[in-house]
Formats: structure tokens, C-alpha cells, sequence
């Protein structure tokens, strides 16, 4: 099938569940669907699933989170992302070893012992045995051990025990991020032999994602490409190829056989770490390459929080949570005439429900 730019970025808007039809309902649907949904940034997180979830408030998304319906770790690319919990187990075991192959010269940089580090997760399994620890009492339960450490190890030894599967992100308690045992909080988790989880995967991330290309998976993966041709493989017609303006792209088959709505008009207002940016390797359908330094300044990889017309992005948008209001200053990437800046508010003003504030907005 040949499809313009125009009918992919319609047929992306949908598998990223950013328009209508949407097949899932709750917290543990969504990320269910995406397999993993980027989350290093936990305000971030809630909004991207907030924005999937129309209504729901981010009480509701915390509430959810506290039944175990999406737990956080590193299951891929030394990142953080949302991950069902009964897949954390295989996930980490499939791509977030990739991670720990470069532990050892992170490691050596920050002058940490490989002695050190694995006493520091034997210290961390005791300590949250039955305990949902903050970051603050998992670094003084390390002191306590006499597990000395210096700048930046702390973090790392945090990161290291979820790695190794000991460990997870569990939701915060007011600011704080807090950890738990894997095993506590996920006491069942799904086995899947290696081809199978790597169909899983494939399948997952072009059902969410398509249409996308190979690179685009195995970027967001950070598997090998002959682990991405595998798991495609693995997916068999659960999966189908066609191109984009001549590029060769693959999608679900069922998102085919739904007509792409005109999503021209559509806007959406996305946080920075959104699965709409951070899930390609390619990102030019969506935003024209000069924008990208307005999106990620300095290249330093801190995203900032888009607005998205017909699958495009047109500005970012920064928010300040007040007592009485959320007050949001946007900054248009293309001009921008008053009929359209009162799209680009009124595509605010389901965030502004989200966190329960009304929104004052700031233009330029």
C-alpha cells in the first residue's frame, strides 16, 4: 500500500491512541499497548497518559499507578519508561541487558567499584524487602550499610539494582521518588522464550507507533538489527509493510483498514517526553528539521512539551503550576493567526482539567 505523508502522520495520530477510535480505557491498557511509554520525567509520564485518557484527572492516573497497573524502570536504552509489570521481568532480560554492557565503564568513570556496586544492590534488596523506600532512604540505608559513595553513584546504584531486576520505580509520595522490590510488585511475571518476546516487542511498537520504519524500532529498542528483523519475522501477518512517499514503512494491518481521518485541523497538546517524539529515530513527518533545536535546545535531551496541528509541530508550551491557576506560555514554531492561536488554546485546556486549574495562557 502507497500512502502519502499526509495518511501517515493520520494513521500515526491513531496508533498513538492521539484520535479517535480509542481501544483502551484505563492505565494498564494503554501501556499495555505501547509496550513501554517513555517516563523519566514523571510529570511528563502522567500527562501522556492523561492525554490518552479523556477525563481522567491526574488523581485518577496516580490512583491507577498505585494499583500496580503500570510500574517504572529501565527496560530499554538506560531510560526510564512505564512498563506493564508483568513484562518488566523479560523486558529488562531482553534490551535492558544492552544497558548494563556499558555499566562497567560508567562505573570506572565515577570511581565506583564493581565490589561496591553489587554490596550497594545487596544492600538494596534487605532494605525494601516489605519497604517502599524514597530515594532519601535508599541512600541512607546505603550510609548505614557502610556503602560509601561519591557524586553520582548513588544514582547508579539505584539504576543498577532495577537493571538487574531486583529493584523498580514505584509512584511518588508527595516529590519523592520512591522504590520497591520487582519481585513484590510484580510477583507474576510473564515468560516469554526470546523469539516470542521479540514479536512481542515488534508487534507492540509498530501498533502504537506505525507507520514507522525499521531503524525507528530498533532505535526505540535499542536492539540490534538482526534482533529487529527477528522480531518482526516473529510477528508474521500480524504485521504488514508500505511506503511513505516511497519509504518503506510498517504498521498494523488492522489500523489499515480504517479510513485516515483528516486530521488537518486536530491539535493536541503533548508533554515533552512524549512516545509522538521520543519514539522515532527519524522524526522528520512530524516536524521540520529546524524546529527540532526549538524542541530539544542544545541537544541535551531534555524535551520540551509540544503542540501538535495535523500531526505537525507548530510550537512548545512550558507550564507553571500555581496555587489558584497553571499559567502556560507557548511558543509558536510557524506563524500563527488568531483563528488558530484559539485552537492552540482550546487544545490547551484538557491539561489545565487534568491537574483541576485554569489555564492562563501566555503568548508571545
Amino acid at each position: 500500500m502507497d500512502l502519502t505523508t499526509t495518511q501517515a502522520l493520520a494513521l500515526r495520530m491513531r496508533s498513538l491512541l492521539l484520535t479517535p477510535p480509542h481501544p483502551v480505557a484505563d492505565v494498564a491498557g494503554v501501556v499495555e499497548w505501547f509496550g513501554a511509554m517513555q517516563a523519566q520525567d514523571m510529570a511528563s509520564g502522567l500527562w501522556s497518559l492523561g492525554v490518552r485518557l479523556p477525563g481522567w484527572t491526574v488523581g485518577d492516573v496516580t490512583d491507577a499507578l498505585e494499583r500496580r497497573e503500570a510500574i517504572r524502570t529501565w527496560p530499554m536504552r538506560g531510560t526510564v519508561h512505564l512498563v506493564p509489570p508483568a513484562d518488566a521481568r523479560w523486558m529488562l532480560e531482553l534490551m535492558g541487558v544492552r544497558a548494563l554492557a556499558g555499566a562497567a565503564k560508567r562505573r570506572e568513570t565515577i570511581g565506583l567499584s564493581e565490589a561496591t556496586a553489587e554490596r550497594g544492590v545487596e544492600v538494596l534488596a534487605t532494605a525494601l524487602k516489605g519497604n517502599r523506600l524514597t530515594r532519601a532512604e535508599c541512600l541512607a540505608a546505603l550510609a548505614e550499610a557502610g556503602v560509601e559513595l561519591g557524586p553520582q553513584m548513588g544514582y547508579h546504584l539505584l539504576w543498577y539494582a532495577s537493571q538487574q531486576g531486583v529493584s523498580c520505580i514505584a509512584p511518588h509520595i508527595g516529590k519523592e521518588q520512591t522504590f520497591v522490590l520487582l519481585d513484590e510488585w510484580a510477583p507474576e511475571p510473564n515468560r516469554p522464550e526470546r523469539t516470542e518476546a521479540l514479536g512481542i516487542m515488534a508487534l507492540r511498537y509498530f501498533r502504537s507507533h506505525g507507520p514507522a520504519t525499521r531503524a525507528d524500532f530498533a532505535r526505540w529498542t535499542g536492539l540490534t538489527m538482526a534482533d529487529t528483523r527477528a522480531g518482526i519475522t516473529a510477528a508474521g501477518d500480524q504485521l504488514t509493510t508500505v511506503r511513505v512517499d516511497g519509504t518503506e514503512m510498517i504498521a498494523d494491518p488492522a489500523l489499515l483498514d480504517t479510513t485516515p481521518a483528516d486530521v488537518a485541523g486536530d491539535w493536541a497538546a503533548l508533554p515533552g517526553f512524549d512516545e509522538y517524539v521520543l519514539g522515532y529515530k527519524d522524526r522528520s513527518l512530524m516536524m521540520d528539521d529546524e524546529h527540532l533545536a526549538a524542541v530539544v535546545p542544545g541537544g541535551n535531551g531534555i524535551f520540551r512539551s509540544t503542540l501538535v496541528r495535523g500531526g505537525r509541530v507548530v510550537g512548545t508550551w512550558t507550564r507553571t503550576l500555581g496555587r489558584k491557576a497553571v499559567t502556560i506560555e507557548i511558543q509558536p514554531l510557524v506563524d500563527l493567526g488568531p483563528a488558530e492561536r484559539a485552537r492552540a488554546e482550546e487544545a490547551l485546556q484538557p491539561y489545565a482539567a487534568f491537574v483541576g486549574l485554569p489555564a492562563q495562557i501566555r503568548w508571545p
